[in-house]
């Protein structure tokens, strides 16, 4: 049967976010042997596409690995994703899903700290504490190279230095290390695939998301496009 435009183009997506993925963990070794990799799945299209090339790429037999992915919820922050779908997307993946449900709790006069880094914090202790729990040594998060773009254009202007989130990072306080699969993969790509893959919204997305410091950040890198639609490979380049 002669395949339609709409699955041409899907195979195309698939097969270039599954070549940038492969660079990026042949590049900067991010998978070896006998990993237990944990991902953090928040609901959103990046994790999700992490959750489907991390199972996909451990059900091939060298180098063998496991993956599990967890699902933090923070009571105090309204939005959710819905669970039976986040399960449902796992099983099909063949990856294991956790949920953890985690709370910030009264902050004392003198702490209060900006709402994003409150939910950040919180949400990576549950996640360390998570891994260690089940033995796993690294962590995979879903950023993408406009999110380490976008944090090097924040550390320059906020902090004076040009740096980001590396592709993999050793923490020295615990046995885990911090990986990156989708760093090559820019975020377009990543919209289109959610958008040709039907993936779900979250039922309700994160208040601060279109106030933060990111965000305005993300507003100076879409005008730059404008003098220059390459600018990512001259940021990453640079970086």
């Amino acid at each position: 049967m002669e395949r339609t435009a709409e699955q041409i183009a899907l195979s195309k997506m698939q097969a270039r976010l599954t070549k940038r993925f492969h660079k990026a963990c042949a590049d900067y070794g991010l998978i070896a042997n006998g990993d237990h990799i944990l991902i953090g799945l928040s609901g959103g299209k990046d994790s999700l596409a992490l959750v489907e090339l991390l199972g996909k790429r451990a059900q091939i037999h060298v180098p063998r690995f496991q993956v599990t992915a967890v699902h933090v919820r923070v009571k105090e922050r309204n939005y959710q994703t819905d669970l039976s779908y986040l399960q449902s997307f796992c099983d099909e993946a063949k990856v294991p899903l956790l949920v953890k449900d985690v709370a910030i709790g009264e902050v004392r006069e003198g702490e209060e700290k900006e709402p994003c880094f409150l939910c950040s914090w919180y949400r990576r202790k549950t996640l360390f504490d998570t891994a260690q729990e089940l033995g796993c040594n690294k962590i995979a998060f879903g950023h993408h190279r406009d999110d380490l773009i976008e944090t090097a254009l924040m550390n320059l202007v906020f902090q004076g230095a040009l740096a980001s989130m590396p592709p993999i990072l050793k923490l020295d306080k615990m046995p885990l290390s911090l990986i990156r699969p989708l760093c090559l993969i820019d975020e377009s790509d990543l919209v289109a695939y959610a958008a040709m893959r039907e993936y779900k919204k979250q039922i309700h997305t994160c208040p601060f998301e279109h106030i933060s410091s990111r965000a305005k950040v993300k507003g100076i890198l879409s005008e730059l496009r404008q003098l220059n639609p390459e600018v990512n490979d001259s940021f990453y380049a640079a970086l």
